[in-house]
């Protein structure tokens, strides 16, 4: 039985008499509390990247626990996000927004104060639920302030914070763990949050909508976490607490499978579905979608694995770590500020998603091939190529979708193409660290006559070291001595590198649905505009604009 309840949801006030300056400044000044948000959500799961693999050693975790910290905030960001988009189309936006950045605050807060890896993942997974929130509704919020071809360059705004958040939380994450602890990576985002808790308050003004009654899908939450959670359970443990092929696999992904059609079928029959399938009917939306998973991948793997890779095997400090993955930030940061501005002028979007989308596959491809002493100016090259990919797609692949809806559905159609970019780099997430796990474990025993023969020239200290590899525990390889670290590090840079091949068809498959996407041109009426134009009497159901609008014919 659907949870029904009373709704009021909000668009922005129309302004009908303004100019394009007065816009400007009116739209700069409602984006600003949304655009800290996104910053905070986003510094949260960055400031703690370059800190992890100490994070993990200090509350005494694994290899595995090393990749659920991460996996269950991208798990639950996933989960969350059509959840959250949905409620946007239901409930007052501004509101939920302001819900969201309350509930990550307390996360984040008590995230500070883990003892142990269980409580962290546990924090991390409320962390997800309400910083899935702060970024789905920004972006449905950004949607009824401006028209498409506006869109483009306020994306780009968007675009340069994640960025800067995703520049920045790393070398901030490293300074903050080596002068004060790791504690305090949780607590920095907590005054921010505040911050733009009291911005959105003071800056944003939406006008209600004619309340109507709401429909929540809650079976269809259920069912969409259950599959979900089965599948990604189901890629981390698989090759290390169970095999591929055994009655584990099977009734995971049977489960799975199981949830997933239940969840197709609830969907067709729900009033108001949690993911209108008809949605996917339109074919900018599912090649989109598809696309967005390559680049979830890419985006999640690189930050991740990349701080891994630095401090594992290069022997960073979290400090060095930071600063050694600025190029992939450079290139995300440069490029989506350009891009951004260069569709919001020309109108046209293919070309730099397919360019990206090319760029995507070349850096992961390169590295691929990383191993502990690649020459760091080519390390560098590979990471500014995948920041340049994902720059260039990653925010306009929404903006595609958000110009391919009707007005009532930008919510949902915004924050499923959030969901399955989520959704993807979780999935990539767990896989890597799965690879990387099975991989570590292989390479030790391969060089465990090197181990031996390093552990002896160790002389006292040597049984403590055999010790603390046999714990299970990720190594501090940056404390190792000079013959046990050259090992550890060769092991681990083969790991970290054959898990970034599990991108590149991906990258493949993202390009390929680019190209296939139609090309069509940008609208320039807001969502405001377009909801008040198919709510007036005599009018049909529209799109983002009219299918036969020559305006919106390919360019």
């Amino acid at each position: 039985m659907p949870v029904v309840v009373p709704q009021t949801a909000s668009v922005p006030v129309v302004h009908p008499t303004e100019d394009a300056q007065q816009r400007h400044r009116r739209i700069l000044r409602s984006l600003t509390g949304l655009l800290l948000g996104m910053f905070v959500s986003m510094i949260a799961n960055t400031v703690v990247s370059t800190s992890l693999p100490v994070i993990v050693h200090d509350i005494g975790g694994t290899q595995a626990s090393y990749t659920w910290v991460v996996t269950a905030m991208l798990l639950s960001t996933a989960i969350a996000t059509p959840i959250w988009g949905k409620l946007a189309d239901l409930f007052d936006r501004k509101l939920l927004f302001q819900i969201a950045i309350v509930g990550f605050v307390l996360a984040s807060a008590s995230a500070g104060f883990s003892h142990s890896p269980e409580f962290l993942i546990c924090c991390r997974v409320f962390q997800g639920l309400f910083g899935g929130g702060m970024i789905a509704l920004s972006q449905v919020i950004m949607a009824d302030l401006m028209s498409p071809r506006e869109r483009g360059r306020y994306m780009g705004l968007f675009g340069a914070v994640m960025a800067v958040a995703t520049v920045g939380g790393p070398l901030a994450g490293g300074l903050i763990t080596d002068a004060f602890g790791w504690r305090w990576n949780f607590l920095v985002s907590v005054p921010f949050a505040l911050i733009a808790l009291v911005m959105v308050q003071r800056t944003l003004r939406l006008a209600p909508m004619q309340p109507r009654r709401a429909h929540i899908d809650v079976l269809g939450i259920l069912l969409l976490a259950v599959a979900t959670s089965l599948v990604l359970l189901w890629i981390t443990n698989a090759g290390t607490e169970y095999d591929w092929l055994s009655p584990t696999t099977a009734w995971m992904l049977g489960g799975a499978l199981v949830a997933a059609v239940l969840f197709v079928v609830v969907e067709r029959r729900h009033p108001e579905p949690l993911l209108p399938l008809h949605l996917f009917a339109d074919r900018t939306v599912t090649l989109a979608v598809i696309a967005s998973i390559a680049v979830g991948v890419a985006m999640f793997g690189s930050s991740v694995y990349l701080a891994q890779y630095m401090q594992l095997a290069r022997g960073a400090t979290p400090t060095h770590a930071g600063l050694m993955t600025i190029p992939l930030m450079a290139g995300f940061l440069i490029t989506s500020t350009l891009v951004g501005r260069r569709i919001t002028k020309h109108g046209s979007w293919k070309p730099y998603l397919v360019g990206g989308a090319v760029s995507l596959i070349a850096g992961t491809a390169l590295l691929s091939t990383l191993h502990y002493d690649t020459p760091f100016a080519l390390v560098c090259l590979y990471m500014a190529l995948v920041g340049v990919g994902m720059g260039s797609t990653m925010q306009n692949l929404v903006l595609v979708v958000q110009n391919a809806v009707a007005p009532q559905h930008l919510g949902v159609a915004s924050s499923a193409v959030t969901f399955f970019r989520s959704l993807g780099g979780t999935a990539g997430v767990s896989a890597m660290g799965a690879a990387v796990a099975t991989t570590v474990g292989t390479g030790m025993t391969e060089r465990a006559g090197d181990l031996r023969r390093a552990l002896a020239s160790l002389g006292a200290d040597g049984p403590r070291w055999a010790e603390s590899l046999q714990s299970g525990t990720l190594p501090a390889v940056a404390a190792m001595p000079e013959p046990l670290r050259v090992i550890v590090e060769d092991v681990y840079a083969q790991s970290i590198s054959q898990a970034f091949l599990i991108t590149v068809p991906l990258a493949v498959v993202s390009l390929l649905a680019i190209l296939f996407l139609p090309n069509v041109s940008l609208g320039q009426r807001s969502g405001e505009e377009l909801r008040a134009e198919s709510s007036a009497p005599g009018s049909a159901p529209t799109g983002t604009e009219r299918r036969d609008d020559p305006e919106r014919r390919h360019a």
